[in-house]
């Protein structure tokens, strides 16, 4: 008894210690976070990024399960109007990165954050915070798919994708809202801009079908956008950039997740149909109607693998941006 008492007596103190070196730790890193964005709107403190993903889980969870007794909804002017918006959005803000990094004279290569009020740094965090709220913004992306009852597009890579991407840009918007975070933030937003208007018009019904024969080249951006993040995280190591290693080492560590869950995703959604289906299936991924309302297994497999593709690759850019 008295052992066992004592291992629970242990495990307490290790926790309490865990707990208290955490906070100190956390206290400490406030120190040295931007002065610029405390006082911007989610940016003072992580609770509402927390509370708005823990809400996104509890969605995930309890979502099906109101869904599974009733017709899915078809929400064809809700998504025609939010992809829109997004693409809108979207360009918005890789315009102002671009912009911006160009007026600051910014290196592609290896740039610093400056912590200053100069009008054009001010500029880039600005955009870099509105990438952040659009992050959270396509958390809707899920629950259009969960009304819709489009249940196998919500995969691991997909919720993986979105929650870690709105936690992780606010860790950059509260710690590096400029420099090299412009790079990742300036491509995933670009291709941002065609993967929602790809869906925007695919909402608009299956007469827009020939006007979308290039998704496969979206497809093929986003894997490039992946090792493009990875090639720059490891030159500026490599260089000795003084931008913030660990950050760096995160973004590497992060795209590679995505290399792993996307090609595993890739893999069976290719890899493994016999090849009559594969033919098959070619005028059916540049099909829009399987988006609004796709019916074969095939169509929702293709529809799927494009979403996650998309979301792979936003994930790396994003990883990037922040490193």
């Amino acid at each position: 008894h008295h052992s066992v008492i004592y291992t629970k007596g242990r495990a307490m103190e290790a926790v309490t210690h865990l707990v208290n070196d955490t906070v100190e730790f956390y206290k400490w890193s406030l120190t040295i976070a931007d002065k610029r964005v405390e006082k911007w709107p989610m940016m003072s403190s992580p609770l509402p990024t927390l509370a708005i993903s823990c809400l996104y889980l509890i969605f995930l969870w309890a979502g099906p399960r109101y869904m599974q007794d009733r017709q899915p909804y078809t929400l064809r002017k809700t998504l025609i109007v939010y992809n829109f918006s997004m693409v809108v959005l979207n360009f918005y803000i890789a315009k102002e990165l671009l912009l911006g990094s160009r007026a600051a004279g910014y290196s592609y290569l290896c740039q610093p954050v400056n912590y200053s009020n100069d009008v054009n740094e001010v500029r880039i965090a600005s955009a870099l915070w509105w990438y952040y709220v659009s992050k959270g913004v396509e958390f809707l992306d899920t629950v259009f798919f969960i009304l819709r009852k489009k249940f196998n597009q919500v995969s691991f890579l997909h919720v993986y994708h979105h929650c870690t991407m709105f936690i992780l840009w606010w860790i950059g918007i509260k710690w590096v809202p400029g420099g090299q975070s412009f790079f990742g933030a300036t491509i995933n937003s670009s291709i941002h801009v065609l993967m929602y208007g790809y869906y925007g018009l695919a909402a608009l019904g299956p007469q827009m079908q020939k006007y979308l024969w290039w998704k496969k080249y979206l497809t093929i951006i986003q894997m490039i956008q992946f090792h493009v993040t990875i090639g720059h995280a490891g030159h500026s190591l490599y260089s000795g950039c003084p931008f913030p290693c660990w950050m760096q080492w995160a973004l590497i560590g992060y795209a590679v997740t995505f290399i792993i869950l996307f090609a595993n995703f890739y893999y069976h959604a290719y890899r493994r149909k016999p090849a009559s289906l594969r033919k098959g299936g070619k005028p059916i991924t540049n099909g829009s109607s399987m988006v609004t309302n796709g019916h074969s297994k095939l169509e929702e497999e293709e529809e799927e693998e494009e979403e996650e593709e998309d979301n792979g690759k936003r994930q790396k850019k994003g990883r990037a941006k922040r490193d």
